[in-house]
């Protein structure tokens, strides 16, 4: 019954998180516009989603972990062992990989449907960190944690206890799509989420998801930050050949 209330209450968390920006974005965007003058309206825009993204996800991850420390029993879904820390931290690694495949696979569905390649929702939070860096450890580190909490231990793990893997992973993975408001690209997200509760359920640890959200966040920021030096290096490896 505690791990119920504790579930909800990291779900609240997570929803209030959300709705947030309703009352904090302007204060903040004066803020730092008193201290940041030179800055042009674009500029202190994305400066202040970036420190926002931050500041919120920050707080309600600090949040959720002490809600979740004072409930011996939260992670306790599961009969039977959970898999060895070594072998869940390799499950998080492969799993990386495996959700690579799958978005892959998701772009060829979407790109068969029509569907334009590119994701606003990620090219709006790397457009931020040209301006406002910070907000890279909210996308790689802050986000994966709290939504592992969020879309697999809370929405995943309590519809595994009382339906299957398959339902429990569905609905989550669905919900998980949703929330990112990138709507041509649902299919991508829901494939991601199915995995990340797949390798969760398959060691038993939230650490094994966590692992490959973390990864996931991490190539993509890196790969989108460093774009234009990887085109290039592209073009030269084709006129070389």
């Amino acid at each position: 019954m505690k791990s119920q209330k504790t579930a909800l209450y990291i779900l609240l968390v997570y929803i209030l998180m959300q709705l947030s920006g309703f009352f904090f974005i302007r204060p903040l965007f004066h803020f730092i516009q008193g201290r940041n003058p030179e800055l042009s309206k674009n500029e202190l825009i994305l400066t202040t989603n970036g420190w926002y993204t931050f500041i919120s996800m920050g707080i309600a991850l600090i949040i959720s972990i002490l809600l979740v420390s004072r409930d011996s029993n939260f992670w306790k879904i599961y009969k039977g062992n959970k898999a060895s820390l070594p072998i869940s931290i390799l499950w998080g690694i492969i799993g990386f990989f495996m959700v690579m495949i799958g978005q892959s696979i998701g772009a060829i569905i979407e790109s068969n449907l029509g569907i334009k390649q590119g994701s606003e929702n990620t090219a709006s939070l790397l457009s931020i960190t040209d301006v406002a860096p910070i907000i890279i450890i909210a996308i790689v580190f802050f986000g994966p944690v709290l939504e592992e909490f969020v879309f697999r231990r809370v929405i995943f793990g309590s519809l595994v206890q009382t339906t299957n893997f398959f339902v429990a992973a569905l609905v989550s993975s669905i919900v998980f799509a949703i929330i990112h408001l990138d709507f041509p690209h649902i299919i991508i997200y829901a494939i991601s989420g199915f995995i990340f509760a797949f390798l969760y359920h398959k060691t038993k640890r939230i650490i094994t998801s966590i692992i490959a959200h973390m990864m996931l966040n991490g190539f993509i920021t890196i790969v989108q930050f460093y774009r234009e030096p990887i085109n290039e290096f592209i073009k030269q490896l084709q006129q070389m050949q």
